[in-house]
């Protein structure tokens, strides 16, 4: 049994139904990579994309350095897919770190591993690896076809793409749906295939932010229902929780970071998380590679329970007792300012959340502030929105796939790449198995086509 797709690519087909072997929808690095594994074996592959261009989040994520994967041994590796290590062992099993660094190299890039494991490629910028896949891409024989959108399948399971010209229909032998998730709408990942699938019996989880920041609860606001709160629930209104920080401690700390801090956090089913890092005060709450690295617990907490409370260690160099110490030591004549820098070099943003959450009566009671050092509690109420989101969680549900990634409702489809349902921390964790699905996917699409890789 073959399917067709419904995109065409060029405007002088737009009368017409494009014939093809396998159509690539979606031209970041799943799509890429599928198209790939089919191009070696001598299939023909056409690839559209709603950009202008491929690879746009590509090229974001790459903005900073691109951080293709991750140097940790296999088991770790496969261990920071939570929830869904059963399905993305054997992808990344099958390419992983090495195997991604040996195909870096293969297009002329070098790779090296910074400081904390990460790889990059040795010039940190993502434009050359991009141009030298693309060339090799062309120069294998595959189309592309821009300011092509999906806009799903024709009644006789034709593919239908929004083109430039007008609509286009394709028809292909088999569909390769790479089509990001949900977040960076402006790059092309907006979530808009979700219903076209549902509609086809293709089971999709709803898409969710991770990788992403959170909205904090003001200090000086109640956690739970207050009387006020169940009042005006009865009267038919929903208050919205108070959020963001006091006047004082925005003006003075909104964009700065918190570094050299320690956050932790249980969530009601007992599930842990520890960690040393980094993060950022934004307007109305907390991001940055800390808060996204506890992200998942948080938003899934957040969501059952309305709210969730992270502790936050200002000191982690520093044991309890040695902070309570210091914190009772004689200050003379010295404010307590000049005494916390002086004693425990707490000044800055440190000092300003302290004040922000124990008010001047905490600060002044030395064993609620040398608790507050080491256990300073954080509540988030909300998950900022998706299209903020580094990544998100959701999608096609891997029940719903076969081994190569064949929708089973839908047989001739495949999907890859953040489109499924799995999610992952920033690291290079996300990259590597958006490309280790994008080949299973591309080797199943030839398999539908009793084709073999290197044909």
């Amino acid at each position: 049994m073959s399917h067709t797709l419904s995109p065409s690519d060029t405007p002088t087909l737009s009368a017409e139904t494009l014939q093809c072997d396998v159509a690539v929808i979606g031209g970041g690095p799943a799509g890429l990579m599928a198209a790939e594994v089919l191009a070696q074996a001598g299939v023909a592959v056409h690839l559209f994309d709603a950009m202008p261009s491929v690879g746009r989040k590509f090229l974001l994520a790459g903005k900073g350095g691109l951080n293709l994967t991750h140097s940790e041994p296999h088991e770790p590796f496969v261990g920071r897919y939570a929830g869904r290590e059963q399905q993305i062992e054997p992808l990344v099993r099958a390419f992983g770190g090495p195997e991604l660094r040996a195909w870096a190299q293969g297009l002329g890039v070098e790779t090296f591993v910074g400081t904390s494991g990460r790889v990059f490629p040795a010039d940190m910028k993502a434009a050359p690896l991009l141009r030298a896949w693309l060339q090799r891409l062309r120069g294998q024989g595959v189309l592309f076809h821009m300011r092509h959108r999906w806009l799903g399948w024709a009644d006789e399971g034709v593919l239908r793409l929004a083109a430039p010209a007008g609509e286009v229909r394709v028809a292909a032998k088999a569909v390769v749906l790479a089509l990001g998730g949900g977040s960076w709408a402006r790059l092309g990942s907006d979530g808009a295939w979700v219903p076209l699938l549902a509609q086809r019996g293709v089971a999709v989880e709803p898409l969710r932010p991770s990788n992403c920041g959170f909205d904090v609860l003001r200090a000086d606001a109640p956690v739970g229902e207050t009387r006020r709160a169940f009042l005006q629930e009865l009267l038919g209104r929903t208050p919205a929780p108070t959020v963001g920080w006091t006047p004082h401690f925005s003006e003075k700390f909104v964009g700065q970071p918190f570094k050299t801090v320690a956050l932790s956090f249980t969530d009601s089913h007992g599930r842990s998380f520890s960690r040393r890092g980094e993060f950022v005060v934004t307007a109305t709450g907390v991001e940055g590679s800390l808060v996204y690295a506890a992200s998942h617990l948080l938003r899934d907490e957040v969501q059952a329970h309305g709210h969730a409370t992270f502790h936050l260690d200002l000191l982690p160099d520093h044991s309890p007792e040695r902070v309570l110490v210091e914190v009772r030591h004689p200050r003379g004549s010295r404010s307590l300012s000049s005494h916390l820098k002086s004693r425990l070099g707490l000044d800055g943003i440190k000092a300003g959340i302290l004040y922000e959450h124990l008010g001047k009566d905490g600060m002044n009671d030395p064993v609620a502030l040398a608790h507050a050092i080491k256990a300073l509690p954080i509540t988030v109420v909300a998950a900022r929105p998706l299209d903020e989101a580094i990544s998100t969680a959701g999608g096609v549900a891997f029940e719903a796939l076969d081994a190569q990634l064949m929708a089973t409702a839908f047989p001739g489809v495949f999907c890859a790449g953040e489109m499924l349902d799995w999610e992952a921390p920033t690291g290079g964790y996300l990259l590597t198995a958006s490309m280790a699905s994008g080949r299973v996917a591309g080797e199943g699409a030839l398999r539908w086509l009793g084709r073999s890789a290197g044909a």
